[in-house]
């Protein structure tokens, strides 16, 4: 089931602050970077912006010589890999991951490193990349959503450490059908308090 998500701007923000929404791969060494799943701009204040967390989730890889596959349906216990085949090279699913709660890809060309995205709703949520032959990109998260206020992010680019370290805001969408994301605080001066995002009128699923 799907996870209807409405952001509602009740802050004082002034600046026209663009809001940034993403996952953290939780099988990862601390060097990798999260990506900007969504950047929601021009929220003006009592505006509201709605958008859906989707359960379904598709991977794809491209190889060394700036070829991308399709993207195929992925889920957690799933094993993928990139192949040479007679038409080139190719993503597969092939068989049970050695993790149920991971889904992972590996690199079975001869030669070339890959990149390996996973994506919600068309957008980029990880990516892996550099992974040469013989190993593998392995994907876990939980169903939480990091969210903070950013400047100059963009949609499906990876994030640098300095953006991250200011954003500790996690909502957990564990169990939940919808919920409001209630943006506060900001403004200008000696009067400004940080921004806070809080779940409200939240529907357990």
């Amino acid at each position: 089931m799907d996870i209807k998500l409405i952001l509602i701007n009740r802050s004082n923000d002034t600046n026209n602050s663009e809001i940034v929404i993403f996952q953290k791969n939780l099988s990862t060494d601390f060097d990798e970077m999260a990506v900007a799943w969504q950047v929601i701009r021009y929220l003006g204040q009592g505006d509201n912006h709605p958008f859906v967390y989707p359960m379904a989730t598709t991977i794809a890889a491209s190889d060394s010589w700036g070829n991308y596959t399709p993207q195929l349906p992925a889920e957690n216990g799933q094993l993928f890999s990139m192949v040479l085949t007679p038409s080139g090279d190719e993503l597969k699913l092939q068989g049970p991951a050695s993790s149920a709660s991971e889904v992972q890809c590996r690199n079975d060309l001869a030669r070339g490193a890959i990149s390996a995205g996973l994506y919600k709703s068309g957008k980029l949520l990880f990516i892996k990349t550099g992974i040469a032959p013989g190993q593998k990109a392995v994907f876990s998260f939980k169903p939480t959503l990091f969210i903070g206020v950013v400047s100059q992010v963009e949609e499906g680019e990876v994030m640098n450490s300095a953006i991250l370290s200011d954003i500790n805001t996690e909502l957990s969408l564990l169990g939940i059908q919808s919920a409001d994301i209630v943006m506060t605080g900001g403004g200008a001066g000696p009067q400004a308090t940080p921004f806070e995002f809080t779940l409200e009128n939240v529907v357990m699923g």
